[in-house]
């Protein structure tokens, strides 16, 4: 009897100790769970930033790569376009050094012309004598021409040197340019101007645009010819609408010489 009792009491107790078990582990799986699923959206999370952070890196990585492209091309325009700057310097020192060898050989004549008509030299005398002075003329006359044309291809090569040196710089434009607008498109905001190359405008120089006095625009020059320019109107300064016949002037001129 004492036995049947034992075992039922230890029967109880295991069972009592079973429910209580039971009881804790029910209470801890719905915090379990919870903790499973926080770990597993914390887990997706960091995977998908990592996804994120890899992706921008190689967008950095290849940004880099074409920003030290760009960077190598400038600097090899740069120095193209030093290079070409200094050639043209030179050459344009070897034509001031022929004008000014030219320009004596042409005193020279002309002096000697002047002694020669005191004598009795022959009319063939004379007329050799004119014909060098012609001639020296002409040669000073062709050195001028092509001494201009340097210079104006020093001064565009030294303004592209700028911009690459500073883009944000402003070209400066000779203080007594002057010109007119030859045509208008309202469309696409250009202009044509009546001045070009041989009156010294320059790629990316700004020009104001006026008429009675009064400020229409301000616009920048995008192609230059020999004898005409095209212009864009810049945005932000467009006051009115330019016509036929403004006048435009620099907005950035250079020091006079």
């Amino acid at each position: 009897m004492l036995l049947r009792i034992s075992l039922i009491v230890a029967i109880l107790a295991g069972l009592g100790a079973g429910g209580l078990g039971y009881y804790e582990v029910s209470t801890q799986i719905p915090s379990l769970t919870t903790q499973r699923d926080t770990e597993k959206q914390d887990k997706e999370k960091a995977l998908t930033e990592l996804a994120s952070t890899k992706s921008t890196l190689k967008k950095t990585q290849s940004d880099l790569a074409q920003t030290q492209q760009e960077l190598a091309d400038t600097k090899s325009e740069r120095d193209k376009a030093t290079a070409r700057a200094e050639a043209q310097s030179k050459r344009a020192d070897e034509l001031s050094d022929k004008l000014a060898k030219a320009v004596s050989a042409r005193d020279d004549a002309q002096n000697q012309l002047a002694a020669y008509k005191a004598t009795d030299l022959t009319p063939e005398q004379i007329i050799k004598l004119n014909k060098n002075l012609k001639d020296a003329n002409a040669q000073i006359e062709a050195i001028n021409t092509e001494k201009t044309v340097f210079q104006r291809e020093i001064v565009r090569l030294k303004t592209r040197l700028l911009k690459y040196e500073d883009p944000d710089a402003f070209v400066k434009l000779r203080p007594d340019l002057k010109g007119k607008i030859l045509d208008v498109d309202p469309k696409w905001d250009f202009v044509i101007l009546n001045i070009g190359e041989d009156q010294g405008a320059l790629q990316d120089g700004e020009l104001l645009v006026s008429r009675e006095g009064k400020l229409v625009a301000k616009v920048i020059i995008r192609r230059v010819e020999k004898d005409r320019c095209i212009a864009n109107i810049i945005p932000g300064w467009k006051l009115g609408d330019p016509i036929e016949g403004d006048e435009v002037t620099p907005a950035h001129p250079a020091p006079a010489s």
